[in-house]
């Protein structure tokens, strides 16, 4: 009886064992492949955000409309912007609506 309890004991402890450790692997698995999702996410901010700051400083701006457009640029009132609706068979214009109208 003292043989069968200790041999019980023995293949319990391997048996736990290896569950323990294949789910330690699963997880490891897991943490590897979502700090890899966001190893290449942080990547993808960096280069979107250098160019936001790049395109969007206004002496950026100013330089590419000096370089590229030179006077044809022109300075527009937002109330003039219309939109055209074609959905319908008649053209219809309508004024632009913003957001916190």
């Amino acid at each position: 009886m003292k043989k069968f309890s200790v041999i019980f004991l023995i293949v319990f402890l391997i048996l736990s064992t290896a569950l323990v450790k294949n789910s330690t692997k699963r997880t490891d698995d897991e943490i590897f492949t979502i700090k890899e999702n966001i190893r290449a996410l942080k990547k993808d901010f960096e280069n979107i955000k250098l160019e936001f700051e790049f395109l969007s400083s206004t002496e950026k701006l100013l330089e590419f409309q000096n370089l590229y457009f030179d006077d044809e640029l022109v300075k527009k009132d937002i109330n003039e912007i219309k939109i055209i609706d074609q959905s319908t068979k008649q053209l219809q214009i309508n004024n632009l609506i913003l957001g916190n109208e």
